[in-house]
């Protein structure tokens, strides 16, 4: 099990609290979580990615209890196992793709050791090629000289470095237009079963939650004042 929690309970000062549904990620699994705004959806991924900590409950990633990690060991913890696609790109403007893309494993050894062929360059052509993108192309590219969905096609390609155990996703879609936006999700899902992660998807568009092996739905959780 790479992701477990139950029963959750997320509050802030002033009367804050946001309580979530028990949760649950397997190796290799695709899970959506579908709801609207303040339903929760970004609090839970920043509790499972060790952003936030629960104010109460038990939420284990990766075989450990995040609640007894030290912040750095959250960030190495997070660092080594997660990929992160974002719901805008989050790419450097003035960087290339290939210093875009390679940040993926800067600062993880584990991921860095996970690079199959030993070849930086050679694995961040496969994944940007099996995006869809012309890698030879566009790698030495600024990434401000990109298309909206070329750029997140690149952050997909990013995430996806270094093989993490799991993949989050966080309405990657939503600045991209409806023709794009199944076309982008095809490409993730098998660009990310071919690597062997997991998925945990979040989106607030039922129509993108067709190809998942779970859903969550937050439509009845929300935040309210205590």
């Amino acid at each position: 099990m790479l992701i477990r929690g139950e029963n959750l309970l997320f509050q802030r000062p002033g009367g804050f609290e946001l309580r979530l549904p028990d949760i649950s990620v397997s190796a290799g699994e695709a899970v959506a979580i579908l709801g609207p705004s303040g339903s929760g959806k970004s609090t839970l991924l920043d509790l499972i990615g060790g952003v936030l900590r629960p104010s109460s409950g038990m939420l284990e990633a990766f075989g450990q209890d995040t609640g007894r990690l030290s912040l750095g060991a959250l960030d190495r913890l997070r660092g080594d196992n997660i990929g992160v696609v974002f719901q805008e790109h989050n790419l450097l403007p003035f960087a290339t793709v290939f210093q875009n893309v390679a940040l993926g494993v800067q600062f993880s050894k584990v991921r860095r050791g996970r690079l199959k062929s030993g070849s930086l360059y050679a694995e961040i052509v496969k994944l940007l090629n099996a995006m869809d993108l012309d890698a030879e192309a566009i790698l030495r590219r600024p990434a401000h000289t990109l298309s909206v969905g070329q750029r997140q096609r690149v952050a997909a390609a990013r995430a996806l470095l270094g093989e993490p155990p799991l993949i989050i996703a966080d309405e990657p879609t939503s600045a991209l237009d409806e023709g794009n936006q199944q076309r982008f999700m095809d490409l993730l899902q098998a660009a990310r079963q071919a690597s062997g992660s997991a998925l945990l998807f979040v989106t607030h568009d039922s129509r993108l939650v067709t190809d998942f092996d779970r859903l969550i739905d937050l439509s009845d959780q929300g935040a309210r004042a205590a």
